[in-house]
């Protein structure tokens, strides 16, 4: 049997690759993957539209001898099949070569190790001109003019990637300077939020440092963790082949107990409804996110839902992870397990919504409405025994008790279901006539007191429970003002 070799014809598929789908901020973020994995705490990156516009990735990480970093340099320099280090945020041995030429027509790798100084370029150009798989190895002397060596040497240690005709990033821009800075914005965004458990440092995670220009990336959390509203449900485990899949879901703070800046800081409006999902994180990096793998549709009352899954390296080949390490795909029996959890937090999600933060299975609150799930479906209905319908209903003849339930089943009859949803949706907050709103809780607490008076101890049990009623409860604390202030006129007229 007879066997060729056929070699890819090297200036054709080169230019091919440079279309696998990077942006910039995907591409940028893959080297800074290879500059965790090699143990880097500070990673800068740097852009200049000058004279000969560049952008690099400077990294203080374990850096390369020669012949390292010509093996870095070959296509597919690593076995994606190869057991890799639990910290590897590697995988198919081309991202380094992929990610950079999909933006620029020339890329060069600086290495510093053990006091020596070494450079690997691919270019384009020359790779057109020879038809070969060309890797320039660049004089000493000229590796020193490259940007950012001096800086490098200062490290004692670590590797630069420096990216020069940039033909991708600013084609077709009149003004290289302002497209670049436009373009630099959205890597910040991205790398915030792609890196931002690595920012801020979380156990066994080194926590690392990455600059734009000098100016430090802060993290995005899109749990918002810090804040007190937000809802953390309990962890679980998922056991694959050996390996431990773990998944955190979170419930965000309704709209309305956030300020405009930290609105601004979960995304805005419509970045709440859009980013709801999972958050994938491949040992502990962000990969994909605000997707719900067609386990549930994206809605308005379950936007305040994200969900985090950490998977190790060891599951990627059941995660179908692409070459970007932007997209991934969950395997059945993860997805089993996601199906059962959604259905639990996305409940949860639309209560909170619903309720404006609010739990209601909390059954010390005494609630105006009351949910009824019937065969036909969900009705609301006005509380029969909330102790203002109660006290009301007591002072009433036959006749007037029931034109009391005429009136009441017209209210809920008439109940405008479709407007609130659309009104729930828009986000608008709620907007009530709270003028002298202290003396009106307090002649409706009266009236009750009053009510309260002909049974034995009414009133001392009304004031100890005023604070959870509705509406009441909504004011917690112009409802404790005047249970105070009741309580102490109540205790007077015992003694005298």
């Amino acid at each position: 049997m007879a066997e060729l070799i056929v070699e890819p014809y090297a200036p054709s598929l080169i230019e091919s690759m440079r279309s696998v789908g990077y942006s910039l901020e995907t591409a940028i973020a893959d080297l800074i993957d290879n500059s965790i994995s090699a143990g880097a705490r500070k990673i800068s990156i740097r852009y200049s539209p000058h004279d000969d516009p560049y952008v690099a990735i400077l990294d203080d990480g374990s850096g390369m001898q020669p012949d390292e970093l010509t093996r870095a340099m070959r296509h597919g320099s690593s076995n994606p099949w190869d057991v890799r280090a639990t910290t590897d945020l590697g995988r198919f041995g081309l991202g380094l070569k992929t990610s950079s030429l999909s933006q620029c027509r020339k890329m060069t790798v600086i290495s510093f190790k053990e006091g020596c100084l070494s450079a690997r370029s691919w270019d384009l150009d020359l790779i057109a001109e020879r038809e070969k798989w060309v890797l320039y190895v660049p004089e000493p002397e000229e590796i020193e003019k490259l940007p950012l060596v001096d800086d490098l040497k200062l490290y004692g240690h670590g590797t630069i990637v420096l990216w020069q005709q940039l033909d991708r990033i600013v084609a077709g821009q009149p003004n290289i300077k302002r497209a670049l800075a436009e373009k630099m914005d959205l890597v910040r965004e991205h790398l915030s939020l792609v890196f931002h458990r690595y920012l801020t440092g979380e156990p066994a995670l080194n926590k690392i440092e990455i600059l734009m220009n000098e100016n430090p990336i802060s993290s995005f959390d899109p749990f918002l963790t810090w804040h007190f509203a937000t809802i953390p449900i309990q962890e679980e485990q998922i056991l694959i082949e050996n390996s431990v899949v773990l998944i955190k879901p979170f419930i965000l703070p309704h709209i309305s107990k956030l300020s405009q800046d930290e609105l601004r800081k979960a995304g805005g409006e419509e970045g709440l409804r859009r980013n709801q999902g999972f958050y994938i994180y491949r040992n502990r990096r962000l990969i994909i996110w605000g997707t719900w793998f067609r386990i549930t549709r994206q809605e308005e009352l379950s936007k305040l839902a994200r969900v985090r899954v950490d998977i190790p390296n060891t599951l990627d080949h059941l995660w179908t992870l692409d070459i970007k390490k932007s997209a991934a795909h969950p395997p059945d029996e993860v997805k089993q397990n996601l199906r059962r959890i959604v259905d639990r937090i996305v409940g949860t999600s639309r209560r909170v919504y619903t309720y404006r933060g609010r739990t209601t299975t909390n059954d010390k609150l005494v609630h105006s409405w009351s949910r009824v799930e019937g065969r036909e479906g969900i009705s609301y209905v006005v509380n029969r025994e909330h102790p203002v319908v109660a006290a009301f209903s007591a002072r009433l003849d036959s006749d007037g008790s029931r034109m009391l339930e005429l009136l009441l089943d017209t209210i809920e009859r008439t109940f405008p279901a479709d407007a609130l949803y659309a009104d729930m949706a828009s986000d608008r907050p709620r907007c009530f006539d709270e003028e002298n709103l202290r003396e009106k809780f307090r002649e409706l607490a009266l009236c009750l007191l009053t009510a309260a008076d002909t049974i034995d101890g009414g009133k001392a049990r009304l004031l100890t429970c005023l604070v959870s009623l509705d509406p009441f409860c909504q004011y917690p604390e112009i409802a404790e003002s005047i249970v105070k202030e009741l309580s102490d006129a109540n205790r007077k007229c015992a003694k005298d």
